[in-house]
């Protein structure tokens, strides 16, 4: 069953609905300027059913990223995440915001090779119009762990701190998720992954094995990827490979240990027959390594939606407790 759909105004004004009320949760969709882009970007928010009537109250808030390819609306339309949390939150979860953010195909992070927007623009195979696609700066990290949570924390009632403030994603997003954590742990207190890419230099063995092998070349990476998402992750990372492991999330886990700073909580799941499962492996063998609590699960299944919306109630279920502490 979809939520509720809304629409907020630009000039500020209250929310109009466009549906008769179908569920207790609310969906607006909205977008706003962000700076560290250089474009408006679109987003969808879903205020918990109480939103409404209690005025004075403050909701805790997690952001869910889309994967790769997706967009912002993936979360509503191929999980109906709203309708999990109204049916978490009728039986007992504590409620919270939820924030799905337009990430395109950025991976979260500052690209290493900046893409031209002239170019860009020029692409007849963008999925979406290259006025939202096609930003002026690559640095989908700010925008997300800066300018939308500065956004999002002044345009509705959410407990603005960091002890309030989860975030969780899919694939891409479930690597935007960790490592916009660990980059920005006085900004979230919580991630979540669900299948993420979260060790992207991981060679080997296959499945995983101790000792784990990692590239050390971009011929090395191009060559094993055969050109697919060597492509994706190239203008992300770079072919400076001191730069790659500034973007590994183990690498981020090592800093914030060496600097005597928390690492914020993690939880970590994937697909037994995931492509990816190899490198959630590698991850967590290192976390571990590191004395890092975290929570890690391997499901059957594989890197697809049926795995995702089969198991975004766990992860709204451990962000929400853990949020509303």
């Amino acid at each position: 069953m979809l939520a509720l759909i809304w629409s907020v105004a630009l000039s500020g004004g209250l929310p109009v609905p466009v549906a008769p009320p179908r569920q207790p949760g609310a969906v607006l969709s909205a977008r706003f300027f962000s700076p560290a882009l250089g474009a408006w970007k679109r987003y969808f928010v879903y205020l918990p059913a109480s939103y409404p009537q209690q005025r004075a109250r403050r909701y805790p808030v997690a952001y869910y990223l889309h994967g790769y390819g997706g967009n912002e609306s993936d979360w509503l339309s191929r999980a109906d995440i709203a309708g999990v949390m109204d049916s978490l939150v009728a039986a007992g979860l504590p409620e919270m915001i939820l924030v799905l953010p337009d990430g395109d195909n950025g991976w979260y992070a500052t690209w290493a090779e900046p893409r031209d927007p002239v170019a860009c623009a020029a692409d007849s195979t963008l999925a979406e119009a290259a006025a939202a696609y096609c930003v002026a700066r690559q640095r989908y990290d700010d925008y997300v762990a800066v300018d939308l949570v500065t956004h999002i924390d002044s345009t509705y009632r959410t407990v603005a701190d960091r002890a309030h403030r989860g975030i969780a994603g899919l694939s891409m997003g479930g690597y935007g998720a960790v490592t916009l954590a660990l980059r920005r742990p006085d900004v979230f207190a919580a991630a979540a992954s669900h299948s993420g890419a979260l060790s992207p230099f991981y060679a080997g063995p296959h499945p995983y094995a101790d000792p784990p092998r990692y590239y050390t070349s971009p011929d090395s990476l191009a060559a094993a990827w055969g050109g697919t998402v060597s492509f994706r992750r190239a203008p992300v990372f770079g072919a400076d490979t001191a730069h790659w492991w500034e973007m590994d999330p183990a690498h981020l886990v090592r800093a914030l240990l060496a600097a005597h700073r928390a690492v914020p909580a993690l939880f970590l799941d994937v697909g037994s027959s995931d492509g990816f499962v190899d490198e959630n492996r590698a991850f967590h063998a290192e976390l571990t390594a590191l004395g890092v609590a975290h929570e890690y699960t391997e499901w059957s299944g594989r890197h697809n939606w049926p795995y995702w919306s089969a198991h975004v109630a766990e992860s709204l279920s451990w962000l929400a407790r853990r949020l509303a502490r």
